[in-house]
C-alpha cells in the first residue's frame, strides 16, 4: 500500500515535471532554434511568463473554479477569466519594458547579421491571450476531473458504508429470528423427551457459537455451512414424526470456497414450517451442489390442501431479509425461483449463486 505520504511527494513531482515540461516545450524550446545568442533578459522574460501561467493555473483551479463555476456562478467566471487572459499581454509588454528586451533583441539579431523579423503589434498581445486561455482550459478540466473521481470515491464509500449497515441490521434480524423459532421447538419437546429436548440444546449451543464467534466477519467456508445446516437438520427431526422423511443431499467439496452465511437457512426453515403434517405422509428435500463458480441450492416441501402457499406467501422475514442480502451481497450474480408443481403437491424453491474466483480459491 502507498501511504498518503509518498502519494502527496510524487503528486509535487508530477506537477513539477509537468511544468518543466510544459516550459520546454512552449517556452524554451522554440527561442533555443533560433541559432542566436539571447540576452540574459530574455530567459528571464520567458521565466515570468512561466510564473504567470503557474499562478493562473492554480488561482483558476484553487479559487475561481471552486468558488464560482462549481456553485453555479459560471457567467462571474467567464467574465474573470476573460479579463485575466486581456491582462497577460500588458503584463508581458510591462516585463519587456522594464528588461528593455525590445532593444536588446534587435541588437543579438544585427550583431549576427540577420535582420529580425518584423513584428506586428497585436502578435505578443494574441498570442498570450491564446496562451493564458490555454492554461486555464487545462487547470478547469483537471479541476472538474479530480472533483468528479472524488465525488465518485466519495459516493462508493457512502454506498459500501450504507450496504455494510443494512446488511449487518439484516444479519442480526436473521438470526434472532431463527434463534426464536428453534427455542419454541425446544420448549414444545421438553414436554414429550426431555433427554431428545437436552441434545437439541447442545447442538443449538453449537449452532449459536458458529453465529456468534465464526461468522462476524461476513464470510465462512461453504464446508461449515453445511455442517451449520446438517445441525439444524438434526435439530428439527427431535421433533418430527414418522409421517415426515427428511433427505439432505452434502456438496461434494473439491475446494472450500468463502460464501455469505445464513443465506440458505430461511428456505430450509420455511420447508419444515410448510411441509410438515402431523397426519400425512411428507417429504422435505434439501441439495447443495458445487460445480465449477455455480453454487445450487433446491430445497423440496410437500403441501397439503389445508395449507396451501403461493410463491409470494411464502416465506416472512427471514427469508425476505436473506433476498435483501442477495442483492447487496451477489448483484447480478444470483437466480432464485419458488413455484408449486403442476400436482400441486410440493413446493420447490431454487437458488443458484455465481462464485467470483477470490471467493473459489478460498479454503
Amino acid at each position: 500500500m502507498v501511504s498518503l505520504k509518498s502519494r502527496s511527494y510524487l503528486s509535487i513531482l508530477l506537477h513539477i515535471f509537468s511544468w518543466m515540461l510544459f516550459a520546454f516545450v512552449l517556452l524554451f524550446h522554440q527561442p533555443l532554434s533560433w541559432n542566436i545568442t539571447l540576452p540574459p533578459q530574455f530567459w528571464v522574460k520567458q521565466g515570468c511568463i512561466l510564473v504567470m501561467l503557474i499562478a493562473v493555473f492554480y488561482v483558476n483551479s484553487k479559487i475561481l473554479v471552486p468558488q464560482l463555476l462549481l456553485k453555479n456562478k459560471t457567467l462571474t467566471f467567464v467574465l474573470v477569466i476573460l479579463a485575466i487572459a486581456i491582462l497577460a499581454g500588458p503584463f508581458v509588454k510591462i516585463i519587456d519594458n522594464a528588461l528593455n528586451l525590445p532593444e536588446l533583441m534587435s541588437k543579438a539579431f544585427r550583431e549576427l547579421g540577420i535582420p529580425r523579423p518584423p513584428k506586428r503589434s497585436d502578435r505578443i498581445d494574441v498570442f498570450q491571450i491564446m496562451m493564458t486561455l490555454f492554461m486555464v482550459g487545462i487547470s478547469t478540466s483537471v479541476t472538474l476531473i479530480q472533483k468528479w473521481q472524488a465525488d465518485k470515491q466519495s459516493r462508493e464509500a457512502l454506498e459500501k458504508e450504507k450496504i455494510g449497515s443494512e446488511l449487518s441490521f439484516l444479519k442480526a434480524q436473521i438470526n434472532p429470528h431463527f434463534f426464536f423459532n428453534t427455542l419454541n421447538n425446544i420448549y414444545a419437546l421438553t414436554h414429550v423427551d426431555v433427554d431428545k429436548s437436552r441434545k437439541a440444546l447442545h447442538k443449538l449451543s453449537r449452532m449459536m457459537r458458529y453465529l456468534l464467534y465464526e461468522t462476524q466477519s461476513g464470510i465462512t467456508p461453504l464446508s461449515k455451512e453445511v455442517s451449520f445446516i446438517v445441525d439444524y437438520i438434526e435439530l428439527m427431526k427431535l421433533r418430527l414424526n414418522d409421517t415426515t422423511t427428511v433427505v439432505f443431499e452434502e456438496p461434494t467439496l473439491k475446494s472450500d470456497p468463502q460464501i455469505a452465511p445464513m443465506l440458505f437457512l430461511p428456505y430450509i426453515e420455511n420447508a419444515f414450517k410448510y411441509g410438515v403434517s402431523t397426519t400425512e405422509p411428507s417429504t422435505i428435500s434439501i441439495s447443495l451442489e458445487l460445480q465449477d463458480k455455480e453454487l445450487t441450492m433446491v430445497v423440496k416441501n410437500s403441501i397439503f390442501k389445508n395449507n396451501s402457499i403461493t410463491a409470494d406467501e411464502y416465506g416472512g422475514i427471514g427469508l425476505s431479509n436473506t433476498k435483501r442480502r442477495l442483492e447487496l451481497l451477489y448483484p447480478g450474480k444470483h437466480t432464485f425461483s419458488a413455484h408449486v408443481t403442476e400436482d400441486t403437491k410440493a413446493f420447490i424453491v431454487n437458488l443458484n449463486l455465481t462464485l467470483d474466483d477470490t471467493e473459489l480459491h478460498s479454503s
